[in-house]
């Protein structure tokens, strides 16, 4: 991502329970795990970051009141991606390996539909057991595992990888399919450029 703004000082702030937490929370947002997570972003904030961008989907309410809290810009993780895929055409594929974050995308896709003039829908798979074997150091067989059912979007004008964490995935992806494939993090990085310089 670096390549796409290399001025750009990146901080990275991980709290592994987040999304332990959120993981055995089930479709609802809880109210305490919410506060949790705007307070990640006060923390942020009182770094000196000029911008925030967030890179689990799994939070999408939390996110918002991040967003309406800080007066620095606040960017959900697919928000670009999404854009982008929409453009591609109506029919939308999305691999998730986070179950818990399908909701609050799908949430956030049908807003993006809603806000243009466009017909576009979004159907997922989950891929099982991805995400764990990645947490487990298998990035290999968690790509691999991914790729093995991009086939069944061929048909599709886009393909959208859920998370960051499945944008690994993105050369596997493209090797068995010829449909357009999007991810977050590249997106989202221009579109962060965007909101903090003005360019």
């Amino acid at each position: 991502m670096t390549h796409l703004w290399p001025e750009a000082e990146m901080v990275n702030l991980l709290d592994d329970g987040l999304s332990i937490d959120r993981a055995k929370e089930g479709p609802e947002l809880s109210e305490q795990l919410s506060d949790r997570f705007v307070d990640f972003g006060r923390y942020a904030h009182r770094m000196g970051a000029d911008g925030i961008l967030i890179t689990c989907s799994a939070f999408g309410p939390a996110i918002d009141r991040m967003a309406a809290e800080l007066p620095v810009p606040v960017l959900k993780p697919n928000e670009a991606m999404f854009r982008e895929a929409i453009a591609a055409g109506n029919r939308i594929g999305m691999l998730a390996t986070f179950a818990p974050a399908v909701s609050t995308m799908t949430e956030e896709f049908e807003q993006f539909v809603s806000e243009g003039e466009t017909a576009a829908t979004l159907e997922t798979i989950v891929v099982a057991d991805a995400i764990d074997l990645l947490r487990k150091g298998d990035a290999h067989t968690h790509n691999r595992l991914v790729a093995d059912q991009a086939p069944r979007f061929a048909g599709y004008d886009a393909i959208m990888l859920a998370h960051f964490s499945t944008s690994r995935a993105m050369k596997a992806v493209r090797a068995v399919v010829d449909v357009p494939v999007f991810s977050a993090p590249d997106a989202a990085v221009l579109r962060m450029r965007t909101l903090v310089s003005g360019e």
